[in-house]
């Protein structure tokens, strides 16, 4: 038994619709609207009762993408499933057991092929928002952070296999930052549509940012090579010294060889723009068993991060054998199951990016929460402010640092809040 030994008591999920400011155009389509799920878990730990909160927004696009389906049945079914969990937590998350086995057990409930029709991205972000807000119960329980449950090497059946060197709470341990850090980049989502001109002046001369995801559609090398350099040109013609930039097909590219070729014709059209270029995201299909590609040519010119097929842990292995250079996490996958990959990306010497799926509120906390301890390359992605700022207004202006940086910098204020930060 550990000192963070928790059970679920009781566990309720509400929802709420939100639209886009701007659609967040994918090579699957466009985002207009989402409903996010906020889930509250009630737990006891250590003979005291804590109560937790936890969000995600339920993107269908993202983790669903099935044309076959429309986004209302899709929305419909996974609300259906989020109720589903809130019924049943505490038979998928099991007897008392540290809060990180709790988390991995629920993901793994979740994830099997208890749902066949849908995805197991899906069910994962569904399980999610539960997981964060039973980190968050026995931190508010506990009155310390979710990030200090791994001071001791308590036992975790799901994940010790992974690290025979001490189990997981140790690896987690040598990875998380001390002292965490408090500010990061923030990133501005770039659409094939969006109006460099128009649609970005604001984030650059207002807000002063200088970190820009591209979005390519993977298709036309030559037409996405032709985007990053003009995206590139345009931040240094407004006055960004060192832009830094990302590149995300979201599954576009048909293969390994077309990423090479996009990234030739990048450095032949501009050697700079290219230099910018800091990781590729996901370029090809997530069932990387099925379309399966050596990354290693790509690999060390650009780090290529696994994302949407990075959904468990035993694709980890996987990934190594296939050449990735690392992997993006988002909090949307569930906290255990980010800290666990994390660490093994840690161990194996493998680079992490912490991305976000426009999360607001409670949701954007957590994943800035992640980032301030969790090494990354790219800081956080928290991309509400540019997408569904209206969600956020509760938490201005005491919190306008983090959620409206004007500096191109989001900062978290010290100390670190309790739990996952739902009582700031």
């Amino acid at each position: 038994m550990s000192g963070f030994d928790t059970r679920i008591m009781d566990a309720e999920v509400a929802f709420e619709h939100q639209a886009l400011m701007t659609p967040l155009r994918l090579s699957s389509g466009a985002i207009t609207e989402l409903t996010q799920a906020t889930a509250m878990v009630t737990v006891e730990t250590a003979g005291r009762r804590g109560v937790g909160r936890g969000a995600i927004y339920l993107s269908d696009l993202w983790a669903w993408p099935d044309p076959e389906v429309s986004h209302d049945e899709r929305d419909r079914a996974l609300r259906e499933y989020c109720s589903e969990i809130a019924a049943k937590l505490a038979d998928l998350c099991g007897q008392a057991a540290h809060p990180l086995e709790l988390g991995l057990r629920l993901h793994a409930n979740s994830v099997g092929q208890t749902r066949p029709a849908m995805p197991a991205l899906a069910r994962a972000m569904c399980a999610s928002p539960f997981d964060a807000a039973v980190h968050d119960a026995v931190g508010q329980a506990s009155g310390v952070s979710a990030f200090e449950f791994y001071h001791d090497d308590n036992a975790v059946a799901s994940a010790d296999s992974y690290f025979p060197d001490g189990g997981a709470c140790r690896a987690i341990r040598r990875m998380l930052l001390s002292p965490p850090r408090t500010a990061f980049d923030a990133w501005l989502i770039v659409g094939k549509d969006d109006s460099l001109e128009h649609d970005l002046a604001l984030w650059v001369h207002e807000r002063g940012y200088r970190a820009f995801k591209v979005k390519t559609l993977g298709r036309d090398p030559a037409a996405d090579a032709r985007r990053t350099v003009d995206v590139y040109r345009w931040a240094r013609r407004a006055g960004v010294a060192r832009p830094r930039i990302s590149i995300d097909s979201n599954e576009g590219n048909a293969d390994a060889a077309s990423v090479a070729e996009y990234l030739d014709r990048v450095r032949a059209a501009d050697p700079e723009a290219y230099d910018a270029i800091e990781y590729l995201e996901q370029p090809t299909s997530r069932a990387i068993e099925a379309h399966s590609f050596d990354w290693r040519s790509v690999g060390r010119r650009k780090p290529v991060l696994l994302d949407e097929g990075l959904v468990d842990l035993s694709t980890l292995r996987t990934a190594v054998e296939e050449g990735w250079s690392g992997i993006a996490i988002k909090t949307c996958k569930g906290h255990s199951f980010c800290l666990v990959a994390a660490a093994w990306a840690h161990e194996h010497g493998m680079v992490v990016s912490i991305q976000d799926l426009t999360n607001p509120g409670i949701a954007l906390i957590h994943s800035a929460l992640l980032a301030a301890h969790v090494p990354s390359i790219n800081g956080v992605e928290l991309n509400s402010p540019q997408f569904t700022p209206a969600a956020n207004a509760k938490w201005l202006p005491g919190m306008r640092a983090l959620f409206e940086p004007h500096d191109g910098v989001h900062r978290i204020e010290l100390p670190m809040p309790v739990g996952l930060g739902t009582t700031v």
